[in-house]
């Protein structure tokens, strides 16, 4: 199974893109309508298609831990990168992805920064 994302409204268009190009499946919450959608319909959306939602929004991994969910998994981008280009952002991200990319799978938060990726399997501890 290849990963799938769905880039939340935080991130630009450019990442899904990006990403479209480098070969992965990713979409844009834009692209479903969903730019104004609450964050548990974005979480529903991507777990109905197996995406893996990326964002900057640390509610996700809330609800994810809160809901003992197992899915779907989440890529969150935190710290300086979050202020970045999209194409630092999307250099972070690509960088990395082959390091996740089985945790992705199986169902984590993943949560890159600048220096430092942390991995948490899925369901996790509020």
């Amino acid at each position: 199974m290849a990963v799938k994302f769905l880039v939340d409204n935080g991130l630009s268009y450019v990442v899904s893109e990006a990403l479209h190009v480098a070969g992965y499946d990713a979409v844009h919450v834009r692209d479903y309508a969903l730019q104004a959608a609450d964050d548990d319909v974005i979480l529903a959306r991507a777990g109905s298609e197996g995406r893996t939602v990326i964002s900057i929004d640390r509610d996700f991994a809330t609800l994810l831990a809160l809901g003992r969910a197992t899915g779907p998994s989440l890529l969150l981008l935190r710290g300086r990168i979050t202020q970045q280009h999209p194409n630092a952002q999307l250099a972070v991200i690509l960088a990395n992805l082959p390091a996740v990319i089985d945790s992705l799978e199986a169902g984590s938060i993943v949560v890159m920064e600048s220096t430092r990726v942390r991995v948490r399997p899925l369901p996790t501890d509020p």
